[in-house]
C-alpha cells in the first residue's frame, strides 16, 4: 500500500492520507458493474474508475473504463494525452481504429473476448457495429488518463476557436463550421 505520510499532502494533486486513515473503501468501487445510459447523441456511455473516483489508484499509475454502447453507437474520435489504452470486448462486436502522426489508420473489428491496443496520445475510436447493445473495458496505464474530444475541443472551446481557423483547417466554409459548432453547446 502505498500511501502518504502526512495528512496535509498532497501527491499528484490528490490527497494522501497517514496509513492508519486508510480504509479498504478507498481501494474497492463497484462503478464498472452496471451498464452505462446510451440514451444520447452518439449512443454510447463512459464510466470512469480513476484516481478521482477510487482514491486507492493514487500513484499506483493504473485505471479502467466501462464503454457502453447502444446498437450502431460510437465512443466518437478522443485522446488519452497521459496513458495508453487497452480495451477487452465484454459483449457484441466494435470496430475500432486509431490514427498515427503520420496519418496512418489502423483499424479492424474486434468481437468479444478480444483485445486491441491504442497508443498513448494518439486520435482512436470505437463503434458498435451491430445491433444489440455492446460492451467493454478499458484499462490505461496512468490513475488519470485523460480524455480528449476532438469534436469537443474544435467545436465546443470557450472561447471557441474561430471559425476562419476551423474553416481554413477543414478546407470549408465559414458557414459550414458555424453549423456544426450549432450542435455542440461551449461548456
Amino acid at each position: 500500500m502505498r500511501k502518504c505520510m502526512l495528512a496535509a499532502l498532497r501527491l499528484n494533486g490528490f490527497p494522501c492520507k497517514r496509513p492508519e486513515n486508510v480504509t479498504a473503501d478507498e481501494f474497492f468501487s463497484a462503478a464498472l458493474a452496471f451498464p452505462g445510459n446510451t440514451c444520447n447523441s452518439v449512443g454510447s456511455a463512459v464510466t470512469a474508475a480513476n484516481v478521482e473516483k477510487l482514491p486507492g489508484l493514487n500513484t499506483l499509475g493504473v485505471s479502467m473504463s466501462r464503454v457502453d454502447y447502444a446498437p450502431w453507437g460510437v465512443n466518437p474520435p478522443h485522446t488519452h494525452p497521459r496513458a495508453t489504452e487497452i480495451i477487452y470486448v465484454l459483449e457484441g462486436s466494435l470496430d475500432v481504429g486509431f490514427v498515427t502522426t503520420a496519418g496512418k489508420l489502423f483499424a479492424r473489428a474486434v468481437c468479444k473476448g478480444e483485445l486491441f491496443v491504442f497508443p498513448r496520445g494518439l486520435v482512436h475510436y470505437q463503434k458498435n457495429n451491430g445491433g444489440a447493445p455492446a460492451a467493454a473495458i478499458s484499462a490505461f496505464n496512468s490513475q488519470l488518463p485523460g480524455t480528449q474530444s476532438l469534436a469537443l475541443a474544435l467545436f465546443a472551446a470557450s472561447p471557441p476557436v474561430p471559425t476562419d481557423v476551423l474553416a481554413r483547417a477543414l478546407q470549408v466554409d465559414g458557414g459550414v463550421v458555424e453549423a456544426i459548432k450549432s450542435k455542440f453547446p461551449p461548456k
